[in-house]
């Protein structure tokens, strides 16, 4: 018997029990659907948080206060003081460091911002001016960086601006930070969910130590270094960890300070995102799986109902393994057909939920929300895997009908 005929007559009874076929094919297209909409959102968490780290650059190194405890490669400040056990010997001994470019000694804390009458705790974020503005990865919105000589200036991010208080900041407008008046001289574009820089103010270091509570003049939040070469950033940064344990006097044990890579942190977020996306698409196989019992179920009911059909074409000289064949292909045209009907679901409704999510994050522009990215490869993926559950499915009903006696079927009622 060739493909053909086959093909034809396994169409042919798919098309006698529509009810039934599209009842089975329902069970794939859900499958299919959800392991497409829900993969899509693990791989567009791991495209934007990528992306973002990637705008960081690569070449960036902090130091920051307090040990490391690892949580999948991701870990939390132990002991970690927020306004530094860090200090200007310390930032001394990393600008001598061989491969860097750019040293940035940052302090940090909170402080009281008012502007039109209205006063909030905000973010403070003190920079050498000499440097921040090589080191920055923000674009500006209007406005100019923090440059060496400022003093009572500062930086906003894009929410301090539009969001914070119920009067929008522009340019040159006068803000109270401490207590001291500052001119904004820049504004920064929206970064996104992920982005620091949205909700802090960047001022001058020297001033930042002059407003912020509980600081010395040799006290230092973190350090941020800029590689000359993003390909021996690994090297700097164990150059540095290595001169701060012996400047320090600690060891591994004793060691009180973090040193991480922007490129250690993307790789350790991808694995991350990449366990998360698995984990994902596992939970929506399951609903796959079943859709794979329902045609097993189908499938047997179709070899009692065609019993007499058999009988007649062994009885014709049909050998068993075409009689296999034509039961593998009908499963298989189910799988296939509910696996072009749940990709086409799954890139709806993966729009939907990035729709939704931008919505309930409030994005608009940057990276302000959750995306979904349905690759080629996943909507191949999903419809290869879907006509395999489909072909598996119908392999036992398939045998079964293969071994039965013509003599018996035909006398099948």
């Amino acid at each position: 018997m060739k493909f053909e005929d086959i093909f034809r007559l396994s169409l042919n009874s798919l098309m006698h029990r529509k009810l039934r076929s599209w009842l089975t094919v329902l069970g794939i297209v859900i499958g299919v659907a959800a392991v497409v909409a829900l993969v899509s959102v693990g791989e567009g968490m791991q495209a934007s948080i990528t992306e973002r780290l990637g705008s960081f650059g690569a070449n960036i190194i902090t130091i920051s206060p307090g040990r490391m405890r690892a949580f999948g490669g991701i870990g939390q400040q132990e002991g970690a003081s927020q306004t530094g056990n860090l200090t200007e010997n310390d930032l001394r001994i990393v600008k001598t460091t061989l491969g860097i470019l750019y040293t940035n000694g940052i302090v940090s804390g909170r402080a009281e911002v008012s502007y039109a009458g209205q006063t909030i705790s905000v973010s403070i974020q003190g920079v050498d001016t000499s440097v921040w503005r090589f080191m920055e990865t923000t674009d500006l919105e209007s406005g100019r960086y923090l440059s060496q000589g400022d003093t009572y200036v500062a930086v906003i991010g894009n929410r301090i601006a539009n969001d914070v208080f119920k009067k929008q900041i522009t340019l040159n407008s006068q803000i109270t930070i401490g207590g001291q008046n500052f001119r904004v001289v820049g504004i920064l574009n929206l970064v996104g969910f992920i982005g620091q820089e949205d909700s802090s103010i960047f001022i001058p270091r020297d001033t930042a130590r002059k407003i912020l509570t509980g600081l010395s003049s040799n006290q230092l939040s973190s350090i941020v270094v800029q590689a000359s070469d993003s390909s021996n950033v690994q090297d700097v940064a164990t150059q540095i960890d290595e001169r701060l344990m012996i400047t320090r006097h600690v060891t591994n044990q004793t060691k009180d300070f973090t040193v991480q890579s922007t490129q250690a942190i993307q790789e350790t977020v991808s694995s991350i995102t990449q366990t998360m996306t698995l984990f994902l698409g596992g939970i929506a196989g399951i609903s796959l799986l079943v859709g794979g019992i329902g045609v097993a179920n189908t499938m047997f009911m179709s070899v009692v109902e065609r019993t007499r059909l058999i009988g007649v074409l062994k009885a014709l000289g049909t050998t068993n393994f075409e009689i296999m064949k034509l039961f593998l292909t009908e499963s298989a045209i189910m799988g296939l057909v509910g696996g072009l009907v749940g990709v086409f679901l799954g890139f709806l409704l993966s729009d939907i939920i990035s729709q939704l999510g931008l919505r309930m994050i409030g994005g608009g522009g940057g990276m302000g929300g959750i995306s979904t990215v349905v690759t080629p490869q996943l909507a191949l993926f999903a419809i290869v895997f879907s006509v395999s559950i489909g072909i598996i499915s119908g392999l036992l009903p398939a045998r079964r009908a293969a071994k039965l006696q013509p003599v018996e079927a035909l006398r099948y009622e």
